[in-house]
Order: structure tokens, then C-alpha cells, then sequence
């Protein structure tokens, strides 16, 4: 028998993130729930091709935008089940355990949102990640996806949009999506960058404005700016 899980990691110049969150995996492939790595790359110059291919992943190149890149990784995979992690998110020890049980029949779940650094404020922005996603079934990406392969494309999967394409995925998903008993920490560079109160603003406003119909490039460039 196979394992179930394709593991999709969306990246551009991750060089220096990468490692970590491939090295989490190990207890996955262990136990013999990771069938493959799938790296879908967007043009990196920074040496993350080269970190894929030392870790035996399966490469696959395209135009940078996180939607169109999980996309065709999903198309690339072959596992029944489909994990989506960024590569800046690193699994805390013991997720295994919390997939191994619900492997068993088709579903869609998300991790609990944990920073790789203390303080109030990270506790803050993750505490309303994580009620975010059991009140309204609205994990971001960060938060790392796993969902069977025949729900995935039961609801179109992924779209290419260069933003919100989690959140676009998530409302599909509805309530089939469900939480883990497991964490996904991820990178606080960016709050710390520019701030926890200004980047938690930006990310809600955001998510506001593309609720209400906004266009996805025209939120991207306003979001990168």
C-alpha cells in the first residue's frame, strides 16, 4: 500500500526557509503517511530549486503567483490526500498523530496558527487566526491545508489568483473544513518588519475588501506594496 499524502510546498527564493519546514516532514515519512514532496516553484534565483532537488522533491516551475503555483503542484501530485504547507511554516512535532486519525475517510483540515516567536502580540494575531477558522471555516494559508484528493477537486481546488486564493479555497470547502489537534508555527519576519498592529490591519482589511468582491490582482498589488 502507498501513503496517502502529497506534500505541496509553494516557494520563491525560500532557500533560506525551506530546510526547516522539509526537515518537520521527517516524522511523517517514518510512520509512512508521505508518499512525495512537491516544490512548486516561481522563478527562485536564491538556491531553492537546489534544496529541492537534494531533498528528492519533485520540481515543478512556473509564473510566480501562490494560486497558480499550489494549482499545478495539486495537479503534479499522485497521493490520495494533498498537504499544502508555505514554506515558511514549520509543523510542530506530533502532527502526526492528529492526521493519522483522520486519514481513514475524505475530509479537509487545518492546522492551529502558532508564531516562532513569544509575546503578546503573536499570541493575539494567532488567537484570531484560530477563531477565525473554527467560527467562519477561514484558515489562511499559513495555517497549512491537508484534504483529500476527490474533495480538492470535488470543489475546482485551488484558483490562480496571485491572493486570498486560501481563503478562496476555504469558502468552497465550507464547513468540511475542519481543525487539527496539531500546530503549524510559522515566520513572524514580517510582522516584525512592519509591524503586528499594521500588517494584522492590512491583512483584515484585505480580507474585507475581498469579500466584498474586490479583484484579487488589484488587492496583490495594493498587498505588496
Amino acid at each position: 500500500m502507498r501513503a496517502p499524502i502529497s506534500v505541496i510546498v509553494p516557494t520563491v527564493d525560500a532557500a533560506g526557509d525551506l530546510p526547516a519546514c522539509l526537515a518537520a516532514l521527517g516524522e511523517g515519512l517514518s510512520l509512512g503517511l508521505i508518499r512525495e514532496l512537491v516544490i512548486s516553484d516561481g522563478g527562485s534565483v536564491d538556491g531553492t530549486q537546489g534544496v529541492a532537488e537534494a531533498a528528492g522533491a519533485l520540481l515543478v516551475t512556473g509564473p510566480p503567483s501562490r494560486g497558480g503555483q499550489l494549482r499545478r503542484g495539486a495537479e503534479a501530485a499522485q497521493g490520495d490526500w494533498l498537504l499544502f504547507l508555505h514554506a515558511d511554516t514549520v509543523l510542530a512535532p506530533g502532527w502526526s498523530d492528529a492526521v493519522l486519525p483522520v486519514i481513514a475517510a475524505p475530509g479537509a483540515y487545518h492546522f492551529r496558527l502558532h508564531f516562532d516567536v513569544p509575546g503578546f502580540a503573536p499570541r493575539l494575531v494567532a488567537g484570531w487566526a484560530n477563531l477565525r477558522s473554527r467560527l467562519f471555516h477561514l484558515p489562511y494559508g499559513d495555517q497549512g491545508l491537508l484534504i483529500h484528493r476527490a474533495l480538492y477537486d470535488a470543489v475546482g481546488g485551488y484558483p490562480d489568483i496571485p491572493l486570498m486564493e486560501d481563503v478562496a479555497l476555504a469558502r468552497r470547502l465550507g464547513r468540511k473544513l475542519g481543525p487539527l489537534a496539531a500546530r503549524a508555527i510559522t515566520s513572524a519576519e514580517k510582522y516584525r518588519a512592519q509591524g503586528w498592529t499594521r500588517r494584522g490591519g492590512r491583512n483584515l482589511l484585505t480580507l474585507g475588501r475581498y469579500l466584498a468582491g474586490a479583484d484579487p490582482a488589484i488587492l496583490a498589488r495594493a498587498y505588496r506594496r
